[in-house]
């Protein structure tokens, strides 16, 4: 079967049948946009400066629209006033957006439309059907499995990734599907949460021409059968390709130099002074004429053309109608108003699949803290309960506990992965901040206790901590707290500032810093009072030194040197050390586990609610 000629045959029960049907009913007949200026403060002159000046136009359903122009030309700024996106920062926005001639709001807006942006944001470890299926399952969670997968698979056949829908879509360390596979996939998986109206941003970028070719025509397709409207910002397709639109609208500098039927824009041209050499890609030729950003073009031409288009002499009959005072005929494309719940169980497995299968995001992390617990065993190893060993032992556990946290930084290119795509879904109204974070929690805890426990059934038992279950599983519970902590940061830090290289240094510093006022590395009633109050009190490592502290030394004796000098206090033991003496030395007391655990927990709700703020703060 050519997925180009014909609609996919599947054999669907009724059911099935009916719930395809949601992507093709109730589709929207147009989308009208009118006078839409957008305006900013130029930096230069700090004047007012349009980058949009009353732009207007109209795209109906089923047909495919491009927005093409030079670099500058204000494109992207109009895609994103289209789809009801912040356009520019402190930009003043005008204009009127009409769904079949009614104005919605953002969030109306939003349930009848979906963005794909030009960056595939893609979970790498899941296959291409899966991608899709998760998609279905987020947009449409109380359908019926058997419901979302007709979906899935009249999709992939639509978009022809039969061939690949069971490969991987591809990490830095496992190849994938192609490039423009990833683009297909990209906007399958928006599709099948059934759109009305579907924003593409740049959607051939980085491919050739036959795979932008091959995208494109996918998507017409699909806008055909679908009866979907289609707005695409494009920059120099090929011939081929850019005859594969039903509409162009031209632009430079802000302003429209052409909107209407691509079949007809030689005849405009041609009209205006401006002929389509023969055998010319139109597209470059068009770019070329209304660019005036370099040196030794003709800045008149620009301006004449859009001078041309203004006059309405030639324009077709392309304004937004005007409005009526009919009531709005749309249905959402999904339920409104999901629950968290609803939406968190697609999100648990996708994050599930994804944490035993992406290699690089963590198999590598679990080898990393094998081999450190390696290294952490054999270089304490089998530590003796004498004297000249009591500074090895404290030695250990400040390395156990510092240095397991510190390299909780290695989940920083993991969640900023994960952030992504939530960004991308987020702003297409399948899930908020807080399902998110959740799914978050909830994946990670095990993943980190069962770092805790390999950690420690190699690293406990080589350097000889206190050799009983109960102390065991003890020490595991404090590592697995500060594993805990120590990836809430994270969390936070890379929500705050979205950027791998920052959030690792941030995060970094923040670990080192935890370090130096800890208690360890410089006594705490010697330390400055500025870091003692402003950071001691809120380094999660202090309280599990502390508590690691307490846990190894309380109940356990040490043996002085041979002639019975003693480096501790002995009490009332004969040439022996009490452990409670090294802890009195620290200043560490007994009896407070139980308040330093409250307050770890403290520390790590907080560094969520921070997150969970910094996700609610951040759009982008």
């Amino acid at each position: 079967m050519n997925p180009h000629t014909e609609k996919p045959a599947l054999l669907l029960s009724d059911s099935e049948s009916a719930q395809l049907n949601v992507l093709h009913n109730n589709s929207v007949d147009s989308y009208s946009w009118d006078a839409c200026t957008v305006e900013v403060k130029d930096r230069a002159t700090g004047k007012p400066k349009r980058i949009l000046d009353n732009v207007s136009g109209i795209a109906k359903a089923g047909e495919v629209l491009a927005l093409m122009g030079p670099s500058g030309s204000g494109k992207t700024t109009l895609l994103n006033v289209l789809a009801h996106r912040t356009s520019t920062s402190k930009a003043k926005v005008s204009g009127e957006l009409l769904v079949d001639d009614d104005a919605l709001s953002p969030a109306a807006f939003r349930s009848i439309a979906s963005f794909v942006e030009q960056d595939d944001a893609l979970i790498g470890s899941l296959t291409a059907r899966e991608t899709i299926e998760i998609a279905a399952h987020l947009s449409r969670p109380r359908s019926s499995k058997a419901q979302r997968n007709a979906l899935t698979a009249y999709l992939l056949t639509a978009f022809g990734l039969n061939s690949c829908s069971d490969t991987l879509v591809g990490t830095p360390i496992r190849k994938g599907i192609s490039g423009g596979q990833k683009r297909r996939v990209s906007v399958a998986s928006q599709l099948v949460t059934g759109p009305k109206i579907l924003f593409l941003d740049e959607p051939t970028s980085g491919l050739d021409s036959t795979a932008s070719r091959e995208v494109m025509s996918f998507v017409r397709k699909t806008a055909k059968e679908l009866k979907i409207i289609v707005i695409a910002s494009i920059h120099q397709p090929s011939t081929d390709t850019f005859n594969l639109f039903d509409k162009l609208a031209l632009l430079s500098a802000g302003k429209l130099c052409y909107f209407g039927k691509v079949d007809q824009v030689p005849t405009y041209f041609e009209s205006i002074g401006h002929p389509i050499p023969s055998h010319t890609n139109p597209a470059e030729y068009l770019l070329d004429l209304v660019n005036a950003d370099f040196e030794g073009t003709d800045n008149a031409v620009p301006a004449s053309i859009q001078d041309a288009w203004a006059s309405g002499q030639h324009m077709p009959a392309l304004r937004a109608p005007s409005r009526s005072n009919a009531p709005t005929r749309l249905e959402v494309k999904r339920p409104s108003n999901l629950s968290n719940s609803t939406v968190l169980i697609p999100l648990l497995k996708r994050s599930i699949m994804k944490s035993y299968r992406d290699v690089l995001a963590y198999g590598v992390r679990y080898a990393m803290y094998t081999g450190l617990a390696i290294m952490m065993g054999t270089v304490w190893l089998r530590l003796k309960t004498e004297q000249e060993y009591i500074q090895s032992f404290i030695n250990a556990i400040f390395f156990g506990s510092a240095f397991m946290s510190f390299m909780a930084v290695a989940y920083v290119p993991a969640y900023i992965e994960d952030r992504v795509v939530f960004v991308k879904e987020r702003a297409n109204g399948l899930y908020g901040p807080i399902a998110f974070m959740l799914s978050n929690i909830i994946v990670g805890l095990p993943y980190l206790f069962g770092i805790s426990v390999l950690f420690s059934v190699i690293a406990y038992w080589l350097s000889n901590f206190r050799p009983d279950a109960q102390a065991f599983f003890i020490w595991i519970m404090w590592l697995f707290l500060d594993l805990v902590a120590a990836e809430s940061l994270v969390v936070f830090v890379s929500n705050l500032v979205p950027n791998f290289v920052i959030s690792l240094a941030i995060v970094a510093f923040a670990n080192g810093l935890w370090m130096s006022v800890g208690g360890f590395l410089h006594p705490i009633p010697l330390l400055n009072p500025f870091w003692k109050y402003v950071f001691h009190y809120i380094d999660y490592q202090a309280y599990v030194f502390q508590g690691m502290m307490v846990h190894e030394f309380k109940d356990r004796t040490y043996d002085c040197s041979s002639d019975c000098r003693c480096s501790y206090p002995t009490g009332d033991l004969q040439c022996q050390i009490p452990g409670t003496a090294v802890l009195s030395a620290y200043g560490y007391p007994l009896g407070r586990e139980g308040r330093w655990v409250g307050i770890l927990l403290g520390i790590t709700a907080v560094y969520r609610l921070l997150g969970l703020a910094a996700l609610y703060w951040r759009k982008d």
